[in-house]
């Protein structure tokens, strides 16, 4: 199947917040990248705000695939502990440094957070706002430690090797099932 321009385009620029940062993304660095004039760009995205957030809805489009894909299944069809295991593995083992920084820096417009929210809000959503559920509290944990590891990529200048990253995922899918199972449909 062959990739459309849009998404040509939006690969290019992930490239560039990967090499970058967000602020690098301008129609013509975004241009250059992907081989096209900025009035190619224009075509597809009337304004930088508008491609940015589209940068975020495809990164996000493809965190749903890998949650899908480490899940075996759709969210819809999984248990809070499958979808938090999936989320898990995907934020330790997948995120890469283009994420991390949209991530952070989508924490500042609502319109860019939302789409990152979507997502956790279906895999990895936070518990009931009364404190009495244990496993409830327990998949939060599991979340924050998860999203902590994005923090620590995001601040520091050390990687942790693909094998630390899957000891850390392993140790917190581990965590899930810890007192025997807490799993349910909810």
């Amino acid at each position: 199947m062959r990739t459309s321009k849009r998404s040509q385009i939006l690969e290019a620029a992930t490239r560039v917040v990967q090499r970058e940062g967000v602020k690098s993304v301008t129609f013509d660095s975004v241009a250059a990248e992907a081989g096209l004039t900025k009035g190619g760009l224009l075509y597809h995205f009337a304004s930088r705000d508008d491609l940015v957030l589209a940068i975020h809805q495809h990164l996000a489009d493809r965190w749903e695939a890998d949650l899908v894909a480490a899940a075996g299944k759709p969210a819809t069809e999984a248990t809070r502990d499958e979808r938090l295991a999936a989320y898990t593995q995907v934020a330790i083992q997948s995120a890469t440094r283009a994420e991390l920084l949209l991530m952070l820096e989508g924490s500042t417009d609502a319109a860019h957070s939302a789409v990152w929210e979507a997502v956790t809000e279906r895999w990895a959503p936070p518990p009931a706002p009364a404190g009495d559920d244990p496993a409830a509290l327990d998949r939060f944990i599991v979340r924050l430690a998860a999203d902590g590891l994005w923090l620590y990529d995001s601040l520091t200048s050390q990687q942790l090797t693909s094998e630390m990253r899957r000891a850390v995922a392993e140790r917190i899918a581990d965590a899930l099932t810890q007192d025997g199972g807490t799993e349910d449909k909810g």
